[in-house]
């Protein structure tokens, strides 16, 4: 995957220790993006620090990497906080990759996990502890966990975790933790709420930014459908049968993801959900599948809008509009990742005009409006269960798995023809006849 580092620059010269800078080559990290360029000298040398970066530039790296030099040097104990299990987990592995080398230990403490494991674990003393706020709180109540050791923290997409509701439980922890410590945090956008945050809680940080608030990748081809509710679904069908690699797709509720989830593997594509109601390991099962190539669809609700590193999905597909304009930023920050380019298309009902200048507004970009392909309505969207057909010793089995077919050669199921033209594989999948936009009224 292409990365957008800065080649005429190296890791070396920015405070980093050799034993670390070995580590970084071993691990094949030859040149910083540009937030790991600017933000690792301040934090190595200990001072608070706010990072804001769009997503997919390599924050993990930018807060890891210091933050166990400085463990490694102090002894003291770094807590992370991360808004879903999901990104937690990616964060714990990224520091047991750099740290296990030197002896550095690091633990998840999140939900949907059985607690003793997670207290097993606490009783190895791990120098690093990456968490969700609400099962730190739980553990630290039960007396489980002590966070008097904390030397470092840090606040992971952090507006993320005030978006979900996390701010008393933030506040709390952050009155929890010894005053004398680093506070480094890092977002992509910076509402007001983190502001207030920053003037309580950190002495005096340094900002680091290298995109506005509400900025969007310039690789990102954006699109948007003006359709009805009633032909969303169809519209999709057609979108999945004219672009052939892996596609990204998020529903306003887990309701609504399910129901999609289940019409495309209807028409024989793989796909997947994401959402709350599933639990972790569904949740982990189906991520791995589809970052493998087994589910070429994944249908999510917000909880993958942020911090899921998923490389090269060349299609994003905004099937409800997000509720939060911001979290438009986040959803499609899922394709066109460090550096390489991508697509994103979004469905607007004709009553939601004004919500797509609000979010037109935020990234200062008018989004082109598409006309809509004839003969969409040729398309069956049915999100019924499958008939179920017998198996061999006369065991039902229920359809609308992956197609027979397999794959295409571009990674993608091989789908239904779509109306209004095919469209390119998965290097950014361009229109072969653009067809001509109208202007919104």
């Amino acid at each position: 995957m292409s990365r957008p580092e800065e080649k005429d620059k190296t890791f070396h010269g920015l405070g980093i220790a050799p034993d670390f800078l070995k580590r970084l080559e071993e691990l094949k990290f030859y040149h910083p993006t540009p937030i790991q360029l600017k933000s690792i000298p301040i934090s190595i040398q200990g001072e608070d620090m706010i990072g804001i970066a769009q997503t997919g530039t390599g924050k993990t790296l930018a807060f890891s990497l210091p933050a166990l030099q400085r463990v490694a040097a102090t002894k003291k104990m770094c807590l992370v906080l991360a808004p879903t299990r999901e990104l937690a987990l990616q964060v714990e592995e990224t520091m047991h990759k750099l740290g296990s080398a030197f002896g550095l230990r690091s633990v998840a403490i999140i939900g949907g996990v059985p607690v003793f494991r997670q207290v097993k674990a606490l009783r190895s003393k791990p120098h690093v502890i990456v968490a969700t706020p609400g099962r730190l709180i739980d553990l630290v109540g039960q007396k489980k966990i002590r966070l008097d050791k904390v030397g470092i923290l840090i606040l992971d997409e952090a507006d993320r975790m005030l978006d979900m509701g996390f701010e008393p439980q933030i506040r709390q922890i952050l009155a929890t933790v010894p005053e004398d410590r680093q506070t480094m945090l890092f977002s992509a956008t910076m509402p007001e709420k983190i502001t207030s945050i920053a003037r309580k809680y950190m002495k005096k940080p340094l900002r680091v930014e290298v995109a506005r608030a509400g900025s969007t990748a310039d690789q990102i081809d954006q699109e948007v459908f003006i359709v009805p509710k009633s032909e969303k679904g169809k519209l999709l069908l057609n979108l999945l049968g004219e672009y052939k690699g892996t596609v990204l797709v998020f529903s306003r509720t887990k309701h609504g993801a399910k129901k999609i989830a289940r019409a495309i593997r209807n028409v024989g594509h793989s796909s997947t959900e994401l959402h709350s109601n599933r639990t972790l390991a569904q949740r982990r099962k189906s991520l791995e599948g589809f970052k493998s190539g087994e589910f070429r669809v994944l249908v999510a609700t917000d909880i993958a809008a942020r911090g899921i590193d998923v490389t090269n999905i060349e299609l994003v597909i905004n099937y409800d509009l997000p509720d939060n304009p911001d979290d438009y930023v986040h959803r499609i920050g899922r394709t066109g990742r460090a550096g390489s380019s991508g697509k994103a298309i979004s469905f607007a009902s004709p009553d939601q005009k004004r919500d797509l200048q609000t979010i037109e507004k935020l990234i200062r970009t008018r989004i082109p409006t598409i006309p809509v392909p004839e003969g969409i309505k040729e398309v069956a969207f049915s999100s019924s269960a499958a008939p179920k057909r017998r198996g061999r010793g006369g065991h039902a089995r229920s359809g609308g798995g992956r197609s027979s077919g397999g794959r295409s050669s571009s990674g993608g199921q091989r789908g239904r023809s779509g109306a209004g033209g095919g469209r390119g594989g998965s290097s950014g999948g361009g229109r072969k006849h653009t067809p001509k936009r109208s202007k919104r009224s």
